[in-house]
């Protein structure tokens, strides 16, 4: 049976991907070892990684003045080093969901944090929207895709003070004019790669600012400094960065991209909206193309199991939605073929045929 992998992080990769990380980790390009044991040294890993920047800086247009690194530790570890590295008295948050309010957490630890607007009130299902934010504040930050509510900030705005966003589930998913922010980051185990690699966009005027010590691993100067070299990087999942990268490329690029996962959602919000079972979580104006959630309408609430199991038996992966949400869960990122998305609506109708 063919499974459709909706699963939300890790998730699902571009095949092609997938089988040229498994003939670099037999054999890297003909040179008779394993991506997994040559040094991170050597001239056959350091192509790789100037590859994998070249084509980040090419797909996203990044402009001079940015550097990209990739570190580990996951976005978790940057909700620490970023105000480790540019708070000096006040930083503005957007509150958003579970992981922004992990970022709130971690910069209260550095000084004043000034939560702007937060969506809690409503179990996260919207964006917030009409929120000042602080022209003293040294820098605003925003988490751009809420996997766990389905929630998305689809459009790069102005900000008058130096903007951070937590792109973890939605880089790469359409256009980003990097010139409006001063950092991007993320894990990667959505639409870039395998766990095990984050990846930093930085503008470099923005670093060396405040006054503290900061511990040289922390430091985003030590690995710009170090080409992402400071110490051993994950080099398993940088290759796999890679060839990901290359991939968008050769089915062109972002904006290509963009219309597929647009195309993708379209098709399973429609269904979700016109189906007698289901309903959408997340407000309509802030819906993410990449995490589409939804529940058993109020009446049919004791058919989620069965659903689920239905689904299964489809070889549907991976859409249970989290524990603090209930229902479903179908995460659409960019290596998802709208074919899974059509079985997926398929198993839907099919399931409401019997049920409603």
């Amino acid at each position: 049976m063919k499974k459709h992998n909706f699963n939300a992080g890790p998730s699902i990769l571009p095949q092609i991907a997938i089988e040229n990380t498994a003939k670099a980790v037999l054999d890297l390009n003909g040179i008779g070892m394993s991506i997994l044991e040559i040094s991170h040294r050597s001239k056959d890993f350091q192509a790789v990684i100037d590859e994998a920047t070249a084509l980040f800086k090419e797909l996203l247009n990044i402009p001079e003045g940015y550097q990209v690194l990739f570190l580990g530790g996951g976005a978790s570890m940057q909700f620490c080093m970023i105000p480790f590295n540019l708070m000096s008295k006040k930083a503005a948050y957007l509150e958003t969901g579970v992981w922004a309010k992990k970022a709130i957490k971690e910069a209260k630890l550095f000084g004043e944090v000034n939560v702007v607007a937060s969506s809690a009130d409503k179990n996260y299902t919207y964006i917030p929207k009409g929120y000042t934010v602080p022209a003293d504040a040294d820098y605003f930050h925003i988490t751009t895709n809420n996997t766990i509510y389905g929630t998305e900030i689809r459009t790069d705005f102005d900000c008058n003070i130096p903007l951070i966003a937590d792109m973890s589930s939605d880089i790469l998913s359409r256009p980003v004019d990097v010139s409006k922010y001063a950092m991007i980051y993320g894990g990667a185990q959505k639409n870039l790669g395998p766990a095990g690699v984050t990846f930093v966009i930085v503008r470099e005027d923005i670093l060396g600012k405040v006054e503290r010590t900061i511990p040289t691993m922390l430091d985003y100067r030590t690995h710009i400094k170090e080409g992402s070299m400071f110490n051993t990087p994950p080099c398993l999942p940088i290759f796999t960065v890679k060839e990901t990268l290359k991939w968008i490329k050769s089915i062109g690029g972002v904006a290509a991209i963009e219309k597929m996962n647009i195309e993708k959602a379209n098709i399973l919000y429609n269904a979700i909206d016109n189906s007698k079972l289901f309903v959408g979580t997340a407000e309509k104006d802030s819906r993410s193309l990449m995490n589409i959630c939804f529940v058993m309408k109020e009446q049919y609430k004791d058919k989620e199991d069965a659903f689920m199991e239905f689904a299964k038996n489809r070889g549907m992966v991976g859409i249970k939605g989290h524990r603090s949400v209930g229902g479903f869960r179908a995460s659409t990122y960019n290596a998802l073929p709208k074919e899974s998305v059509e079985a997926l609506v398929a198993c839907m109708h099919d399931f409401e045929k019997e049920n409603a």
